[in-house]
């Protein structure tokens, strides 16, 4: 998992522009999450929910107010892969993910983490944070 500015998946393969980062800011700007998954052999062939959401420093949900009434930000998806031809037996199966995402109007100064999940299970490894920094004073 890995912040970028932005991300692509052509040919099973992730194309990654600006990767790396973990400040940014204050003003908001675009960006992506680009996702590595290996899909373990015998999972092929069932299908599987992803989601992905934000939370703040203290680990709550963080919300935009909307058309439609206060949001969360939250991705979610769901994949299936396949068993590819010619791949010995026992072989991960790669499922690269690319999540492009507009300007967030995160407040100046805060800690965030992107939180994965896999059908519902969290690992601790599949999160992300990074640092919005602080408004600059004249």
């Amino acid at each position: 998992m890995m912040l970028c500015d932005a991300a692509q998946v052509a040919d099973g393969k992730l194309f990654i522009l600006g990767g790396g980062w973990s400040i940014t800011g204050p003003d908001p700007a675009p960006s992506a999450i680009a996702l590595k998954l290996e899909v373990d052999w015998n999972e092929a062939g069932v299908s599987h929910h992803w989601e992905l959401f934000l939370v703040d420093a203290d680990g709550r949900e963080v919300r935009f107010d909307t058309a439609e009434g206060s949001q969360a930000v939250e991705i979610r998806g769901d994949f299936t892969v396949q068993r590819p031809q010619g791949v010995p037996e026992g072989t991960p199966v790669d499922l690269p993910l690319a999540i492009n995402l507009g300007p967030l109007p995160l407040p100046p100064g805060g800690r965030y983490t992107w939180r994965f999940t896999v059908d519902g299970e969290a690992n601790e490894a599949w999160s992300l944070g990074f640092t919005n920094r602080p408004a600059v004073t004249a």
